[in-house]
Parts: C-alpha cells; structure tokens; sequence
C-alpha cells in the first residue's frame, strides 16, 4: 500500500476475538479514517464517497464481520468488484487464533460468540471458521495472533501499513496557567512557578513566552538553563520508553501561574529541543495558539 497516488483501503475481518479492535485502533493511529463493522452492501456508496472527497479519505480501514452476517453474502461480491477498479488499492487483512486462544479470551471476557446460539462456545467459533474460509484465502496478510500481545499486534500493523509521511508517535506539549487549573489529558506535568517572573516587569506584562523579550528573559536565568538540563535529559529517557510501550501519544503540561510567559517560552524551547527526534505539537491553551515541530 506504497502508492499515494491511489486511494487506500484496507478490510479487516477474521475471526471473533482475534483482535480485530486492536487492529482498528492500529489503523487509525497511522491516519486512516476508520469505520467499524460497515455491512458489505453499504461498501460500494461508501467508496463513491471516498472517491468524491477529493483525497481527504485516501486511507481507510474498514472493519468487516459475522456482526453483519445478514449482509455477508454481498461480501465477495464486493470484493470482486474491488479487485477490478483501478482507482484505489483493497488489502485484506485476516486476523485469525487458534480455538484454545479464542475460547480463553471469550471466557474472560465473558462475552458470548456472535455464532453460538446453542450456548457452546467452541461450535459457534469452529462454524465461524468455515464460513470465513474462503475469505481467509483472499486475504494479503493473515496475522495469527495467538501468541501476540496488543502491543506486538500493533506494531505488525505499523510496520505493514505506515509510510514514510506517517509519525507514529507525536509528543504534545501544552502550556497552561494553575490559577486556571491543570489540564486533564496531560501525562506528564511540570510546575514552573519557582523560575523568575517577567509578569512583574512593566514593559512584558502584557506580552507572551511568545514575544524575544520575554523569552529571552525567561532563559536567561541560571536555574533555567539547569532545569532544561535536567528536564531534556529525562525526557530523552522517558520518550523511548512510552513509544516502545505502543503508546500513540504522550502529553507534557508546563504550568506557570498564569499560564502566559514563563511556561509558554518553555514549551516552545522544548518543542523545538525534541523536533529533532519526535513528531512534536506545542500549544498554548491561555493564548490559544499553536505550533508544530516538525523534524
């Protein structure tokens, strides 16, 4: 699925419990517009849309299964048609797991399988692996993910499906003032308040981190420079960590007190620090504006 120049789309489907949440989320962190559990008859108006989006949904994945079995028979109908037209690339993916794997995840989640009206579990998965047979054998990429982690099934999806546009993990740090309290979504938070204070200078209390005067006069402290010092250093430990424990995105909140100078100049200094690295966004939620660092 190398060629920009094509529309996208890749079909998930395989059998109940194998994963196939996982491999959604998977797909729509790398950018593609998803949808779950889409009934093969409704494909082909979807694909019209796509076509008529003007590339703003050149990369989809699709979510197809035995939640829709009414609809399935229109499946290889679908597919067929797929496979003749010239203006998009289809991928099958084809999650699958043995029965033992199948029936332990079910039982711990204590959900019933779509097929097992007779209230036994394994016959409703060993008729859901007849019926997904011929399926199983159109699919580009069959992943077996008995023994996969959702972490090891994550990165097996990235690695067959990213390009070299997409940034797999994006630290987003965000300014913000206490008095206005913390942002919720932040990972990671750090207090500036005890750095130096251009609020009470005249002639920058109405500028930003933002504007060279009050930047400048934030960094140029001794305790400034030892803090991003240290502060780097741990971030440049820490980032790997998160992104090799399959975690999309990390937020880092730098407070100050009102959230308009000293954290400001140093979200901007630390988002221009990890660009080199990361892809990195910076905003500001006091004064509304953002940045991104792009390496």
């Amino acid at each position: 699925m190398e060629n920009s120049n094509e529309l996208q789309i890749a079909i998930i489907t395989g059998m109940s419990g194998a994963g196939k949440t996982v491999a959604i989320q998977s797909f729509e962190d790398l950018g593609f517009f998803c949808v779950d559990n889409l009934p093969p008859m409704l494909l082909p108006k979807f694909l019209e849309l796509m076509r008529e989006s003007n590339n703003k949904m050149n990369r989809v994945a699709l979510v197809m299964d035995l939640r829709g079995r009414e609809f399935f028979d229109h499946l290889f109908q679908v597919l067929d048609d797929l496979e003749n037209t010239s203006w998009l690339t289809p991928h099958i993916v084809f999650l699958d797991a043995d029965n033992e794997t199948l029936v332990r995840r079910y039982k711990e989640t204590r959900r019933s399988h779509p097929l097992s009206k007779n209230g036994l579990l394994l016959d409703g998965i060993q008729q859901e692996r007849k019926l997904l047979e011929n399926l199983k054998g159109r699919a580009q990429t069959i992943i077996n993910t008995s023994n996969l982690k959702p972490k090891e099934l994550r990165e097996k999806i990235q690695t067959a499906f990213s390009n070299s546009k997409t940034k797999l993990f994006t630290v987003n740090i965000v300014s913000f003032g206490f008095k206005h309290g913390i942002p919720i979504d932040t990972d990671l938070v750090f207090d500036v308040r005890f750095l130096p204070n251009p609020f009470y200078i005249e002639s920058m209390r109405k500028q930003t981190g933002l504007d060279e005067e009050v930047y400048d006069y934030v960094m140029k402290w001794t305790e400034t420079a030892k803090f991003l010092d240290k502060l780097t250093d741990l971030l440049q430990y820490m980032l790997p960590l998160y992104k090799r424990e399959g975690k999309s995105q990390l937020v880092i909140g730098i407070g100050c007190t009102g959230g308009q100078h000293r954290s400001v100049a140093i979200a901007e200094y630390l988002g221009k620090k990890l660009a080199d690295d990361y892809y990195v966004r910076v905003s500001h939620r006091e004064i509304t504006m953002e940045r991104v660092q792009v390496k």
